[in-house]
């Protein structure tokens, strides 16, 4: 019994549509479950007083994306932050850029994961008009202030201050300042010398024995001359 051939064509053609829808239908599904740049997402926080960049990607197929996050300025990258490879999940992965960001400033997000996307997350990240809040910086601890008590003793107090002897047979007696007075202008010279002893008075009287002695030999000889004469 032969086929017609009318039926055999109708059958090639309903198999072609077959496979085509499910050709179709698995390019659609790849589709969707391919990386898109939608997928991801930033934000700038807070952690404590430091600021911080996040970005998460909620990728199903958990296909490595390259993230590199970069601060802007009029159009163009001032600097780049960092750079960290994420692996997406349904649940989202997210990673974290250390960055003290200021206030109203923009980043620029950048995404790759080859063959699926290469582009910017948009639009660009920008911070809160608030920076993070800083802790309050505690004063440095004064130092206590020295009472007289603590004070450090004097040089006086450290050799010790003479104490005042008990009256009695243990005290000792003043020294003799007598000779220590200065003597008025004109003995000082005569003290020294000695012209203040008796020096002066037997001098006196030798001087008159001398004379005396002398007008009694002239005496003797007169009259030894006058008896000659006679």
């Amino acid at each position: 019994m032969s086929v017609p051939r009318r039926t055999v064509a109708r059958s090639v053609r309903a198999l072609g549509v077959v496979s085509a829808s499910a050709a179709l239908a698995l390019s659609t599904a790849g589709s969707a479950a391919a990386c898109t740049i939608d997928e991801f997402s930033a934000r700038a926080e807070c952690v404590g007083d430091k600021g911080v960049i996040t970005v998460t990607d909620v990728d199903p197929a958990g296909i490595p994306a390259t993230v590199s996050v970069f601060l802007e300025n009029n159009g163009a990258d001032v600097k780049k932050v960092g750079e960290q490879v994420v692996k997406g999940s349904p649940e989202g992965t997210t990673i974290t850029f250390e960055e003290d960001w200021e206030p109203n400033a923009e980043y620029r997000i950048h995404v790759k994961a080859v063959p699926h996307v290469d582009e910017d997350i948009k639009p660009n990240l920008v911070t809160p008009a608030t920076a993070c809040e800083k802790g309050e910086e505690k004063p440095p601890a004064s130092k206590p202030v020295p009472t007289p008590s603590d004070a450090a003793p004097s040089p006086a107090e450290e050799a010790g201050s003479p104490t005042p002897s008990a009256s009695g047979s243990g005290s000792t007696a003043p020294a003799d300042t007598t000779n220590n007075v200065p003597s008025p202008a004109g003995e000082s010279n005569l003290a020294e010398t000695g012209a203040n002893s008796h020096t002066g008075l037997i001098v006196g009287i030798a001087a008159a024995l001398v004379a005396v002695g002398g007008g009694a030999v002239f005496l003797g000889m007169r009259r030894r001359g006058a008896k000659s004469e006679d």
